[in-house]
């Protein structure tokens, strides 16, 4: 069993940047894979980065290239989220979460674990 929180979330301003945190606890960090999904209100959860393992792989939603950053420091169990550049309809609830494998890394389904999430807003 794995367990995940985040934190970082919070109120920005258009254009400004915010990094979120997510420590894991309960088995080895380093033989998962993790990622950064988001939920705003009344739509669906959608991927926004990937990691595999060991950092050497990362993943992105198109819309965030260039601007976000997902990393890990396997010896914190922690996995980051460096955004910038936020935009207000990137408001939303942001979750990390596990997986046992290192592929479908953009399929939240494929996901075994999730943290309860931290809020996002971003203000015009």
């Amino acid at each position: 069993q794995v367990q995940l929180v985040e934190s970082g979330g919070g109120l920005v301003q258009a254009g400004g940047s915010l990094r979120l945190s997510c420590v894991a606890s309960g088995r080895t960090f380093s033989s998962y894979a993790m990622g950064w999904f988001r939920q705003a209100p009344g739509k669906e959860r959608e991927f926004v980065a990937a990691i595999n393992w060991n950092g050497a792989n990362t993943y992105y939603a198109d819309s965030m290239k260039g601007r976000f950053t997902i990393s890990r420091d396997n010896a914190k169990n922690t996995v980051y989220l460096q955004m910038n550049s936020l935009k207000p309809e990137e408001t939303a609830v942001y979750y990390c979460a596990a997986r046992d494998y290192n592929d479908y890394l953009r399929h939240s389904q494929k996901y075994d674990y999730w943290g309860q999430g931290t809020q996002v807003t971003v203000s015009s």
